[in-house]
């Protein structure tokens, strides 16, 4: 178990990368499954907590301009500039819609790790992810929710509430663990600890592709249009997150790139309500394969640009 683990910590990008079509190759799989989807979305955030790299994290907190400035990129400017452009093209409310929280989400829990194996900054990743998760059930209804035409089970109070009570669950529970653990020992398991979060990213995608299968067979050209428009979404928010933040020098530049990129769409979906419009859910399913396939195709790419960046 130990190697397996260690196996799944060290080449994420590639079992990603092939683990999320097992949820479309085996329907009964993603519907078997199913229903550990919101104890998956809890524990993928519980995992990056406890392996905060408090020197990292001390660090980039003598920026807070840079991080303050990350933030309100991520989760303000993009899905306002999202919601701009989907009204002016005139897409189908269903997946402006989609595409407006997919764009107000905060990094996937995974990103630090994946930074790493990337050659990204990773303790920037963490300390993006970790600040973003923390204040989205702040910021995200008054942003996302305000832009768009979505009545909610519950009012914005409770919405809070509820993406707050998960949140504050596994923060509550890492400080625990870490606590009782050590900080030492954690670190040590750092590559079965990545492992763990990769076999649970593999257990999400199967989970939330319940349903695609059937999509498909009944619209295959729809589902092939939300899947174009999800790689779209994901290249244009790392490509303008690259530019805007090219000043900062590549590393950290295509680090504020990858996260603008990979969305934790699952967090948004643990607490929609169950009247939302049909093509989010849809859209938040497909829009797991460039988050899990693109970045293999991207690594080299990332070498590439770190290996000829100028000196600073």
């Amino acid at each position: 178990m130990d190697r397996a683990l260690s196996f799944l910590g060290r080449r994420a990008p590639l079992v990603l990368a092939f683990g999320v079509f097992l949820g479309l190759l085996l329907p009964d799989l993603a519907h078997a499954v199913r229903p550990v989807l919101l104890l998956t979305v809890l524990v993928l955030i519980f995992l990056p907590m406890l392996r905060i790299d408090l020197a990292g994290v001390a660090g980039h907190a003598r920026r807070p301009l840079l991080i303050g400035a990350v933030l309100v990129w991520l989760l303000v400017v993009c899905p306002a500039l999202a919601w701009w452009l989907t009204g002016w093209l005139g897409i189908d409310p269903g997946l402006a819609t989609a595409v407006v929280l997919m764009a107000a989400a905060p990094p996937i829990t995974s990103s630090p790790a994946l930074a790493l194996m990337l050659g990204l900054d990773a303790s920037l990743a963490l300390v993006v992810m970790v600040s973003a998760t923390l204040i989205v059930p702040f910021v995200l209804p008054a942003v996302s929710l305000g832009l768009l035409d979505l009545q909610l089970s519950v009012g914005v109070g409770g919405f809070i509430l509820r993406l707050g009570g998960l949140i504050g669950t596994a923060v509550i529970a890492a400080a625990a663990v870490r606590r009782v653990v050590g900080v030492g020992r954690l670190t040590r398991a750092a590559e079965h600890l990545d492992g763990i979060a990769v076999l649970l990213m593999l257990v999400f995608a199967v989970a939330i592709m319940d349903g695609v299968a059937a999509a498909v067979a009944a619209d295959a050209v729809h589902v092939a249009t939300l899947i174009g428009a999800a790689f779209l979404a994901y290249i244009t928010l790392q490509a303008a997150s690259a530019l805007l933040f090219g000043l900062l020098g590549r590393w950290e530049a295509l680090t504020v790139a990858f996260a603008g990129g990979s969305r934790n769409m699952g967090l948004l979906l643990a607490v929609l309500p169950a009247t939302v419009h049909p093509d989010v859910l849809l859209y938040f399913a497909v829009g797991q394969l460039p988050i899990y396939v693109m970045p293999s195709m991207l690594a080299p790419l990332y070498r590439w640009l770190l290996a000829t960046a100028p000196e600073e």
